[in-house]
């Protein structure tokens, strides 16, 4: 008796990797005005990537007591032993970006010896370089590491290069600089910083005179690269068979076929249509998306009083409600949520599908603050296809803090495999679909809505 493959009434649960995660960390250590950050500065541009970043040690160096504050100030106080350096938070911070959470990154300030209040959020990039003279130190940050660079030069070209740099960028004398040298600097190159020298995959003299050892580099990260990109490529290939045995979930809420919904598309699907008709009329129907989606928000009772003073029961939302659109198409349908959620705070993010291998990208972010504390996050596209985008940007909102089953996904027609590919991977989320449309279809209706 022939077997027949198995058909899921439920949609198997299974996981999703954006492409920035187990990003690559690249490790230069070296002394002092050796020339790290120009071979970092480098390999950043011979890597032409958007999501490509140099993280500072200088940053984490620990806040200063009151005493150790004062020796600062005097030159007396030693910032190139390990001892200076916040490794724990670090390490924590590698580690985080490693997984591909996001990481708040402190913000030193030379002038004032201290770290300040505010930090910089660092999320998503897929090579990091850590660059500093103490880099290959730590054993924890050394199997992070995928990659371990010394760079090295003659110390007297170090010296020149850090009075230079310590005058012009960090507000220091030449008397102090000279001082902290011979006192601090130089003692712990022979201790700390150069027997790392030893550990590196890559010794690289001379710094970025260096060409083919930064070529070398380049063309190792490239090829990394390549492989995740395939590797999540296939990934994504593997999650469409697996959703193609799945029926739809009850949280996938197909709008109703009635005769104004499917008049109101033969409208916008009809090339004929003016562009001032296609505009209104698919206003109104992502009005009616937007009013569905709001019935996926929790609510509370409460009791107001009418103009005739009759007491009536009704309901207030829970908590506030935002929204961020997956650009450029997300933005078709900002009219129809202002009009149904006038203060409605919003956020963007810019997916964009490379051409030769169909991976989703991460281009651009920027989310409402404490957007892990709304109600009811709605994130918006107009079309869905494959689910590439969608499932990125699902996950984006998870990194920063917002529970599953408070996104909503709201969407004018997708691809019955892109929705099943999205509900396996996040069976928690709500969905809200104008109509199923073929899978594959090109997107159009941007193009139409914007004129262009």
């Amino acid at each position: 008796m022939e077997s027949t493959s198995p058909f899921y009434s439920v949609v198997p649960e299974v996981k999703y990797s954006p492409p920035w995660h187990d990003l690559s960390i690249i490790g230069i250590a070296g002394s002092s005005g050796s020339g790290k950050t120009s071979v970092a500065m480098e390999i950043v541009k011979s890597l032409n990537l958007p999501w490509v970043v140099i993280l500072v040690m200088d940053s984490f160096y620990k806040t200063l007591t009151p005493e150790e504050h004062t020796k600062a100030h005097a030159n007396n106080y030693d910032f190139d032993c390990p001892d200076s350096i916040d490794f724990d938070l670090l390490v924590s911070t590698l580690e985080d970006l490693k997984q591909g959470k996001k990481a708040h990154i402190p913000v030193y300030s030379f002038a004032n010896h201290q770290r300040q209040p505010q930090t910089t959020t660092l999320y998503s990039p897929r090579v990091l370089i850590l660059e500093g003279i103490l880099a290959l130190h730590d054993p924890r940050i050394l199997k992070l590491l995928d990659v371990k660079i010394f760079v090295e030069a003659d110390m007297d070209v170090c010296l020149g290069r850090r009075v230079l740099r310590d005058v012009r960028e960090r507000g220091r004398d030449v008397e102090g600089i000279i001082k902290q040298w011979f006192t601090f600097v130089k003692p712990s190159y022979t201790k700390f910083v150069e027997p790392q020298r030893h550990i590196s995959d890559i010794i690289i003299p001379r710094g970025i005179e260096n060409i083919t050892a930064i070529d070398m580099v380049v063309k190792h990260i490239q090829r990394k690269l390549q492989d995740k990109s395939e590797s999540h490529t296939e990934a994504l290939r593997k999650l469409g068979l697996l959703a193609a045995k799945v029926e739809l979930p009850q949280n996938v809420h197909v709008m109703p076929a009635t005769p104004q919904f499917v008049g109101m598309n033969t409208v916008l699907q009809d090339p004929a249509t003016e562009h001032v008709d296609f505009v209104f009329y698919f206003d109104r129907l992502a009005s009616i998306l937007i009013e569905k989606a709001l019935d996926m928000t929790s609510y509370v009772q409460t009791t107001v009083e009418t103009p005739q003073g009759n007491k009536y029961l009704g309901l207030h939302p829970k908590g506030s409600v935002s929204a961020v659109a997956i650009l450029r198409g997300g933005s078709c349908l900002e009219t129809a949520l202002k009009r149904s959620i006038p203060d409605c705070v919003t956020g963007r993010v810019l997916i964009q599908t490379d051409a030769s291998s169909s991976e989703p990208e991460l281009h651009y972010l920027k989310l409402p603050p404490q957007l892990e504390e709304h109600s009811m996050v709605m994130l918006l596209d107009p079309q869905m296809a494959s689910g590439g985008a969608a499932l990125m940007a699902v996950r984006v909102l998870i990194d920063h803090g917002v529970s599953e089953d408070k996104i909503v996904f709201v969407t004018c027609a997708a691809g019955e495999t892109g929705i099943k590919r999205l509900i396996a991977v996040f069976p928690k989320i709500n969905i809200i679909v104008g109509r199923i449309e073929p899978d594959g279809e090109p997107r159009w209706m941007e193009k139409r809505y914007f004129g262009c």
